[in-house]
């Protein structure tokens, strides 16, 4: 299940939308560059308290999938410890086969699931929607939809309306919808399977799955993860070793040490630590803006047969280019 913060200008309304913030990519893992050494050399903190990583995705539903081969009944059982057996016929298959599926969740998940998500938006300071497709799925996707609310009610609403904020549930299409057309500023609260492509959507959207943040925090609001949500880049690594030019988008790495530095901060109160992470993450977005970038943003905005190679830089040029920015922003700064 999934949360996906959408930021905006500050000047933007109420309206629900999706103007993302840049954020990183994994370069490898025994890159040795200057500035990802000086964001290890900062990460101090207890490794049981705060994980920084890339490639992982947590999946908390599983399902039974299968293929029926032939004509035959497909059956739900539900056999309570007390009382007497429930059956409900999902198909009766007559002419031949097909696939079945049994998926489920628990109601104890869904509410870790509720509180997460209403605790970021809190941090956030941003209204939270959830979305589901209650009118098909009126049991599964309704238990969503009224434990969320239940929790919203009774726990969160008036912390919410101090901050001028708001929950709402929406239906998934017209979240899409509306995600599309906004100017963002709020957390959108997915189902497993929704935000997995939805998240993945809105990035490329705003330019690349490198610059989309990921940050996953506990229901206790205190426990994150912070990664990169995409993938290892693995092609770019083997060119690499051969000794091939790339030009790999780091942002959304650096951002997965940022976010994950800075919540090292407020639970330290290290204030040198946390504007360390907002200059750099500035310097990130300052960097592209200013017309320096990888080959993927270059491709965006040209079309990737137009990019000749001075449109871009390659992964260590790159990464120098913010490691120079950085080091003035710091010393303008006095850091």
């Amino acid at each position: 299940m999934w949360g996906i913060p959408i930021g905006q200008s500050p000047a933007s309304g109420r309206g629900v939308g999706a103007r993302l913030q840049p954020s990183a990519l994994r370069i490898g893992r025994r890159c040795n560059h200057r500035l990802l050494r000086a964001l290890r050399e900062l990460g101090t903190f207890p490794p049981s308290t705060l994980h920084s990583r890339t490639g992982t995705k947590q999946n908390n539903v599983r399902a039974a999938d299968f293929v029926v081969p032939g004509p035959g009944s497909v059956e739900i059982k539900y056999t309570p410890v007390h009382g007497e057996p429930v059956t409900y016929c999902v198909h009766n298959f007559k002419d031949g086969g097909g696939v079945a599926l049994g998926m489920y969740n628990t109601d104890s998940s869904i509410r870790d699931f509720a509180h997460s998500s209403f605790q970021q938006a809190l941090a956030k300071g941003w209204p939270l929607y959830m979305s589901t497709k209650n009118t098909i799925l009126k049991k599964y996707d309704g238990r969503f939809k009224d434990i969320f609310q239940e929790i919203y009610e009774n726990q969160y609403k008036a912390q919410f309306e101090a901050k001028g904020i708001w929950y709402e549930h929406r239906l998934i299409d017209d979240m899409v919808a509306q995600a599309l057309k906004s100017e963002g500023g709020f957390v959108w609260a997915c189902k497993n399977y929704d935000g997995d492509v939805q998240s993945d959507s809105i990035a490329q959207g705003y330019g690349s799955l490198g610059m989309m943040t990921s940050v996953l925090l506990c229901p206790d609001g205190k426990t994150v993860e912070a990664e990169a949500a995409h993938g290892t880049v693995t092609r770019h690594y083997r060119m690499h070793q051969q000794g091939k030019e790339t030009s790999t988008n780091p942002i959304a790495s650096i951002f997965a040490w940022t976010r994950g530095l800075s919540h090292r901060a407020k639970l330290d109160n290290n204030l040198e630590l946390q504007t360390f992470c907002t200059l750099l993450e500035g310097v990130c977005v300052e960097t592209i803006e200013s017309g320096f970038m990888t080959k993927d943003l270059a491709a965006c905005i040209k079309g990737l047969p137009n990019v000749q190679r001075s449109d871009y830089l390659n992964t260590f040029e790159f990464m120098d280019k913010l490691s120079e920015n950085l080091s003035l922003k710091l010393v303008s700064h006095k850091l």
